[in-house]
């Protein structure tokens, strides 16, 4: 099996599900203490569904966003930024251009830190055949661009639709049986390969030993500011940190 693998610093930032929107806004200011240099970071991995709703193809979801597709930019030219594409965030090579993508057919991604192997992943990879082919068509190039000829032309009423549907939504809810769904998403996966294995999408903020691969479900940033720090210990990985009111914790 090929695997597209990079490499992790000391001090790398690890940040997911922040859903920038209306609802969520704090990544705007934690991006700029990145770019000032309040936090420090060696590199930047952006583990998928960093906004609500941005699509490359859709013109309106970049628009509303400028202001930290900006700072995302001005960040990939002063270090590295690895993104792992989500749900909520996708197509976006024309968005990043700096930026080291990863696609959802490109994922899990394998990361090398030291001697550690580690899998890196948003986490909606995987699913039913129905599940596969609406992520293989929401994502198309010609299926996109008519959605946003169609959302323009009908006064955007897609996107006020999903704005809509997002407000009501609970982004930080228990998920129940957590572990036993996680061992049936990645059954597929050989975790035998991994030291660690790191995916978003659930926003769960736990982890727990699938034989001897240590899985790791970050805390969503959306749900209180938590973010991570490449900082190994004997026992774990990453070092959970909270960024509340321009303030780390």
């Amino acid at each position: 099996m090929f695997r597209k693998e990079i490499v992790l610093k000391d001090g790398a930032v690890f940040v997911t599900d922040a859903h920038y929107s209306f609802k969520h806004g704090q990544l705007l200011g934690f991006l700029r203490d990145l770019k000032e240099r309040k936090i420090s970071a060696s590199q930047l991995v952006l583990m998928g569904d960093i906004f609500d709703l941005l699509f490359g193809h859709i013109a309106i979801t970049r628009e509303r966003n400028r202001e930290v597709v900006d700072l995302i930019n001005a960040l990939s030219r002063e270090m590295e930024i690895i993104y792992l594409e989500g749900n909520h965030d996708f197509n976006l090579a024309s968005v990043f251009p700096d930026v080291k993508l990863f696609a959802l057919s490109d994922q899990p991604v394998s990361a090398r830190y030291k001697d550690l192997n580690i899998g890196l992943a948003h986490g909606d990879f995987g699913g039913d055949a129905g599940y596969r082919l609406y992520t293989a068509m929401i994502r198309n190039d010609t299926i996109q661009r008519v959605l946003n000829l169609t959302d323009r032309l009908g006064g955007h009423f897609i996107i006020k639709a999903l704005d809509q549907k997002l407000a009501d939504k609970d982004d930080c809810k228990v998920t129940e049986d957590f572990e036993k769904k996680i061992k049936k998403h990645l059954e597929a996966v050989d975790l035998e390969y991994y030291d660690y294995f790191v995916e978003g999408h659930y926003h769960q903020g736990r982890g727990f030993n699938i034989g001897g691969c240590r899985y790791i479900n970050p805390a969503a940033f959306a749900c209180g500011g938590h973010y991570y720090v490449l900082e190994p210990t004997p026992t774990s990985l990453i070092k959970e940190m909270q960024y509340q009111d321009g303030q780390k914790q």
